[in-house]
């Protein structure tokens, strides 16, 4: 693969845990989603070791959702080609990683890629299916098509093996961020208004724009579920800080920030210093963090 291949490339760890492994660890959201593809899910995760061996990474989690056709909750035709740009975070963690490696940044990082293809068929999963996490939180999956948030809760779930001191995952994750944002800025919530404050500036400084939405308790309520522990949509209000919350379930015991990259992961026209197709939106801030992160 070719997170394996760049690894190899610049001298950073690499391992990757494949269906059975998952299924033998419980990854059960992830697998839920990769039912319905003849294509086999794996758990990507890459060490990048710039400091000393004690001190705590900085855990990068990205969505890979490597082609999203919606699942059984099937997406319009209309621009669906373009949906092989829905690992655009696990693209720009990657990035990070690389980055990081060959700029030799003394600051330990940890990446989780969960990598999966979002199919209809008949094995996939069906609206009001519920599946168990690898938390052990249950989720009843109202819309096959939100995901993005089943894979990257196990994978929240799975970097606390590592003890990080801060987690940040990167995902396409909602199209309400596109009619929030539109197509020039990146959403970043999250539970540390310090972490998130360094997000901000060093999007200001690499030219890539986030925008800080609330994640008030109020919006929890609408992921409440009645038949398991949370839903994985609370419907068409506040789309992205539900989607935020409902990560948030799974991140409740780091210094955590999400940042969903739906609205400027893709150029899809082309423009002055960017072609069309995939931006790597997400690798400059994050590269600006971790220059401020040394520690």
């Amino acid at each position: 693969m070719q997170a394996v291949a760049m690894a190899e490339r610049v001298g950073i760890s690499a391992k990757l845990l494949d269906r059975k492994q998952l299924e033998r660890q419980g990854f059960g959201a992830l697998l839920g989603v990769a039912q319905g593809s003849a294509r086999d899910p794996y758990l990507i995760v890459l060490e990048y070791l710039g400091s000393t061996e004690d001190a705590r990474p900085v855990a990068l989690v990205g969505k890979g959702v490597v082609f999203d056709a919606g699942g059984i909750s099937l997406k319009p035709a209309e621009k669906m080609d373009e949906m092989k740009m829905d690992m655009g975070g696990a693209a720009a963690v990657l990035g990070t990683l690389l980055a990081a490696a060959r700029l030799q940044l003394p600051v330990n990082l940890v990446a989780v890629v969960p990598a999966v293809e979002n199919m209809p068929s008949g094995t996939a999963i069906r609206p009001g299916d519920i599946l168990t996490s690898l938390s052990g939180q249950t989720i009843e999956v109202l819309n096959t098509d939100a995901e993005g948030r089943l894979i990257l809760a196990d994978a929240l779930t799975y970097v606390g093996r590592y003890q990080p001191r801060v987690v940040i995952d990167v995902a396409t994750l909602t199209g309400a961020c596109i009619i929030a944002l539109g197509n020039h800025a990146a959403a970043v919530l999250g539970n540390h208004d310090g972490l998130i404050r360094q997000l901000l500036k060093a999007g200001e400084r690499s030219g890539e724009k986030l925008w800080q939405l609330p994640l008030w308790d109020e919006y929890a309520a609408q992921i409440k579920s009645d038949f398991a522990d949370m839903k994985n949509t609370g419907g068409r209000p506040a789309g992205t800080i539900t989607a935020a919350a409902f990560l948030q379930k799974f991140a409740d015991q780091y210094t955590w920030a999400h940042l969903d990259i739906a609205g400027v992961a893709w150029e899809g026209s082309g423009r002055a210093g960017q072609p069309k197709g995939g931006t790597g939106f997400g690798v400059r801030a994050l590269v600006e963090y971790l220059r401020g992160a040394r520690k």
